[in-house]
Order: C-alpha cells, then sequence, then structure tokens
C-alpha cells in the first residue's frame, strides 16, 4: 500500500487564538493512528492579492496566522519518533540557499532522517517583492537553490556557480542522516524544466491539487521514461496522489469511501497518498474521534491492526 499522507492545519483559523501550538498534539495523534506523514504550508508574508490564487477563490483570510513550516516540523520531529515531516510545498526561492541547506540538515538531523522536502515555486508576487526578490526569475531560483543545497549536503569544502546563487570554498555541517541528503520533492504540472528539475534533482513529484488519476498515471509514465533515459532508477521515484474527499450517501464527506482510493491511486502509480484534514474536521475538539475512526479505517484497507 501506498503510504498514507495527512495535510495539518499549522495556520488558523482551525485553531482559535493562542492554541496554535496544539499542532505539535494533533501530529502525535496522526502518529498514533498508522498516518506515515504529515504535511504542512507554507507562507512568509500574504497580501491582498488572493484573486490571483489559481484554484479557486483562497479559502482563508488574509490575516489568517501561517507558522514557519521548518520550525513547526522540528516541533513535531521532538514529539514524535516514527512520523515523517514532510513540507508541501515549501516556496524554496524564498531562502537564501546555504540558510535553507543548514536548516533542512539541522531539522533531519534532530529527526533522525525523517524529513522530506516538498518545495515549488508558489504563486504570490507579492511575498518575493518583501523579500526583494524578482518573481519572474522564481523557477530559475528554485533549480539553482535545490542545486545549491544538493552540493552544499555532500561535499566539504562546497563551490557553487549559477545564474541566481553563487558561493566558494565554504563548509556547512552538519549535513543531513540521510543518504544523499534529505529527499527533495518538486511540485507543479511536467513542464519540461519540471521534468528535468525531478529528474537531474529529485525525488520525488506532487502533482498540482486539480490532477486527475489519468493525469497522475500519465505523469508516472513520463517521470519513468525520463528517469529511465537519465540513468537513474525510476522505481526509486516518489509520486503523491491526492485522495481528494469522497461523498457518501448523505453527501458529507465520507472517510471510509475517500481511503478506498488509495488502490485507484496506487495503480495510478502513486506511492504516497495525501488525505486533507480540514475536509474531515472542522473544530479542534472532534480530532479524537476522527483519529479514531481514521485508524481503524485504514488498518482495514492495508490489512493492520
Amino acid at each position: 500500500m501506498p503510504r498514507l499522507t495527512l495535510s495539518i492545519p499549522s495556520f488558523g483559523p482551525f485553531f482559535p487564538p493562542g492554541r496554535l501550538h496544539e499542532v505539535v498534539g494533533l501530529a502525535q495523534r496522526a502518529e498514533t493512528a498508522g498516518v506515515d506523514t504529515v504535511i504542512v504550508p507554507d507562507h512568509v508574508v500574504m497580501s491582498d492579492r488572493t484573486d490571483r490564487y489559481a484554484w479557486g477563490p483562497f479559502p482563508f483570510p488574509i490575516e489568517t496566522p501561517w507558522l514557519e513550516p521548518l520550525t513547526v516540523l522540528t516541533a513535531i520531529a521532538a514529539a514524535t519518533t516514527r512520523l515523517r515531516l514532510a513540507t508541501g510545498i515549501l516556496i524554496a526561492p524564498l531562502r537564501p540557499a546555504p540558510v535553507l541547506a543548514k536548516t533542512v540538515a539541522t531539522l533531519d538531523v534532530l529527526s533522525q532522517g525523517r524529513l522530506d522536502l516538498g518545495v515549488g515555486v508558489g504563486w504570490q508576487k507579492e511575498e518575493f517583492d518583501a523579500l526583494g526578490l524578482d518573481f519572474a526569475r522564481r523557477g530559475r531560483m528554485l533549480t539553482d537553490t535545490i542545486a545549491a543545497c544538493r552540493v552544499l549536503w555532500s561535499e566539504s569544502p562546497a563551490s557553487f556557480d549559477s545564474e541566481t546563487v553563487r558561493f566558494e570554498n565554504i563548509w556547512c555541517e552538519p549535513r543531513p542522516v540521510q543518504p544523499g541528503g534529505v529527499p527533495v520533492w518538486f511540485s507543479g504540472t511536467l513542464t519540461r524544466r519540471n521534468v528535468e528539475r525531478i529528474v537531474g534533482l529529485g525525488d520525488g513529484w506532487i502533482p498540482i491539487m486539480t490532477a486527475t488519476r489519468e493525469d497522475l498515471a500519465d505523469g508516472a509514465k513520463r517521470l519513468a521514461d525520463a528517469m529511465a533515459g537519465a540513468g537513474r532508477d525510476a522505481a526509486a521515484l516518489r509520486i503523491r496522489g491526492d485522495l481528494g474527499v469522497a461523498l457518501g450517501d448523505d453527501r458529507r464527506p465520507d472517510l471510509a469511501r475517500t481511503l478506498h482510493r488509495a488502490h485507484e491511486l496506487e495503480a495510478a502509480g502513486a506511492t504516497d497518498v495525501q488525505l486533507p484534514l480540514l475536509a474531515f474536521v472542522r473544530r479542534p475538539e472532534q480530532l479524537d474521534d476522527w483519529f479514531a475512526e481514521l485508524r481503524e479505517r485504514w488498518a482495514g484497507i492495508t490489512g493492520g491492526t
């Protein structure tokens, strides 16, 4: 079976004011329920131009607080033992490559190799403006940033020279615990440039939110062919499929029917399946009952206990 990943709210308004720290306890419940990976999102700042959000109306108020994801995952790492920790997605070009490499390696060391880094370019120009970065070059910055991190995670001293990132003869220690560095998952549609990123620098692919099962299957085959052509093991590539939300006879979200979609996504090429917690749980007080159901339902599907 694919690994079960759960997107969790490291932001308001799910948690009332003063209770955002409870996301750590939520992750502990996820581990107990048999979830393999928790995923947290990223926004450094927000603007009032949410009309640029490409997937419909932006689902949260502008003033919603967003906790910094790598900090959140560090706190979760300290409170769990088995759970994998992932970003979905981290807007990598907003961080200088040496700072990102150091932060990510530190988290990987502290979690004893449980981190997956999901990255993308983001959609909000104002985040780049606030940091003095050129939004139009975000794709180039993403490629250069991850390539630089790869060098910093593998060489001492390290040197790198690209269009947007340069350094020479520096040490960035410690290195990640995971051999080859932290697994990097690139998000987005499979443009030529994104395929090149995944094949050259990546360990996984996160399709866009609106991707269908057919899109996933076609993308998995395309990436397998590209990986094989580059001399890489296509079987090692991980792909995260979105379970979405299946409705019951009462037209309400049905957890059992949603989880059963894992078989279809696996057949299409998914190695991991993502479940959106907020589609099923509206208030923190509902978490205990929901996680109890999740544990039972998922064990029934996977044959676990």
